[in-house]
């Protein structure tokens, strides 16, 4: 080989090792990695065909730095250890009834078994457990409750409050429990930091936490001053307590709102029941085994356009008097159908929702001054308070033209619903269940099967004997508007009142 050519691939050798060594160096200085020198066949070869791979071995921040909300994070983690060992799961299975009327006033019933799922919290060491009436309702041939521990129980109900829809179980067993603190709702303020502990679609005991968001919501004109929270609230979560940061009960988780009672979920909005309603049924289950409630024996309407005008009625405020109960204390103090009550025991009454709330909150035996319209005077009744036993159920009877009367616009309109299921209250519906519409009546076209009524004209149905009475009474002389939701989604229907 010419030397020329010799010394050309010297210089060249010289340079790439020259090259290699600086560009190693400098890698190696800056933490790079010499194995990306050897060709890959080498390197794979030598590696096994593995990934390069280094983690992070410190975290993005110091709890130094966060020290606030690490302090934070370490009370709710304090606050959810002491306070889950406290609430079950509840776990029924029975024969469960349910009462159905047709538009004729015929009331029937029908049994089948079945299952149902909720939560719990234990309130006593002697292991009385509160839940909602509506988990164990027509479940009691089987109540089983399950602890954090994984420890199972069989409980029997003690008392039932199905207007507050509250219940009281107890587990039969010589042991100690450890119970959870009823806490004063009274005292409650909305935005304050709540947790909501409870056993969604059985999954076993979770923790949400949120806010309160609104005081003395109502669903129903049985459920009266409820809080609302937007602590994520599911169903199985119904019996479950909503508590505060010392870990004292302020409410019980009762229902959520949803459109689509299909596939019910969280959406914002959950609903339970004050405590200091909760510790006064319980006081009263566990002295008497039931709750007790004021009962005056009126039927009563909230005031529309069609009331006012039929009863020259100018007043803003106020509920109409729809019926009277013959020999109940309304009766022997002197109400009238038509009249309508201005004020109870010296309080303007808004609406129907809150007098029936407050008269069942009057104590038993007391006489209470009732302030009523009537023709054009207010008079002043008086009126003494009896213990409510069960609510009175309204039906047809063909002894009396009324009656006869309402079952002939109830024929005309020719729409049959049933009361809701206990599964379908506890995923927060309130209402009627269209069961179908006959043919070649006024509801034909506008109500359809499976459609829930949640109003008639802007009063809330609670159960199918109400809607009756409300029907007949509205179609009788105007044309009746429904809230419905259909498929999912919310209308507003019109039902024209029958021909005369």
């Amino acid at each position: 080989m010419p030397s020329a050519l010799k010394r050309f691939f010297a210089l060249l050798l010289v340079f790439l090792v020259f090259f290699l060594s600086v560009t190693a160096l400098r890698t190696w200085q800056s933490g790079g990695d010499l194995s990306s020198f050897l060709p890959d066949f080498l390197w794979k070869k030598k590696s096994g065909n593995s990934e390069s791979f280094t983690p992070s071995d410190r975290p993005a921040l110091e709890l130094s730095d966060v020290e606030m909300i690490s302090r934070l994070n370490e009370e709710y983690a304090r606050l959810t250890k002491a306070v889950v060992p406290s609430v079950v799961s509840i776990d029924t299975s029975g024969i469960r009834t349910e009462r159905m009327m047709n538009v004729w006033g015929e009331s029937r019933t029908h049994s089948y078994p079945s299952q149902g799922q909720g939560s719990g919290v234990i309130v006593s060491k002697e292991g009385h457990i509160i839940t909602n009436h509506h988990v164990i309702a027509g479940q009691n041939n089987q109540i089983r409750v399950t602890l954090h521990s994984g420890k199972t129980y069989d409980a029997e109900l003690i008392g039932e409050d199905s207007l507050l829809d509250i219940a009281v179980i107890k587990i039969e067993r010589k042991e100690l429990f450890i119970p959870l603190k009823l806490g004063d709702s009274s005292q409650v303020e909305v935005g304050q930091l709540v947790f909501a502990v409870g056993n969604p679609f059985g999954l076993g005991e979770s923790v949400t936490q949120g806010i309160i968001s609104a005081k003395e919501r109502s669903i129903s004109d049985n459920q009266r001053n409820l809080f609302q929270t937007d602590a994520a609230i599911n169903p199985g979560n119904s019996g479950g307590p909503l508590v505060n940061l010392t870990g004292e009960i302020i409410g019980i988780n009762a229902a959520i709102s949803t459109l689509d009672k299909d596939k019910p979920g969280f959406l914002g909005v959950g609903f339970s029941i004050p405590s200091n309603d909760v510790k006064e049924a319980l006081e009263q289950i566990i002295e008497r085994g039931r709750p007790i409630r004021g009962y005056l024996g009126v039927q009563m309407r909230d005031l529309n356009p069609a009331i006012r005008t039929h009863l020259n009625y100018e007043g803003e405020t106020g509920s109409a008097v729809s019926g009277v109960t013959p020999d109940a204390p309304a009766d022997k103090a002197g109400l009238k159908q038509g009249d309508i009550v201005v004020a109870y025991d010296g309080q303007t009454i808004r609406d129907m929702a809150q007098l029936i709330a407050m008269v069942q909150r009057s104590k038993i035996g007391i006489d209470v001054k009732i302030a009523v319209w009537r023709s054009g005077k207010t008079l002043e009744l008086i009126a003494k308070i009896t213990e409510a036993s069960k609510p009175p159920e309204v039906i047809f009877s063909p002894e009396n033209q009324e009656a006869r009367d309402n079952a002939e616009i109830l024929k005309a309109v020719g729409v049959e619903v049933r009361d809701l299921l206990s599964s379908e209250s506890q995923q927060g519906f309130r209402g009627v269940v269209v069961t179908s519409v006959l043919s070649g009546r006024l509801g034909e076209g506008i109500l359809e099967e499976g459609d829930l009524i949640r109003a008639l004209n802007n009063s809330q149905i609670a159960s199918s004997s109400e809607f009756y009475l409300h029907l007949a009474a509205s179609a009788a002389v105007q044309s009746t508007s429904l809230n419905i939701i259909r498929q999912g989604q919310p209308l507003l229907v019109s039902l024209p009142s029958p021909a005369p």
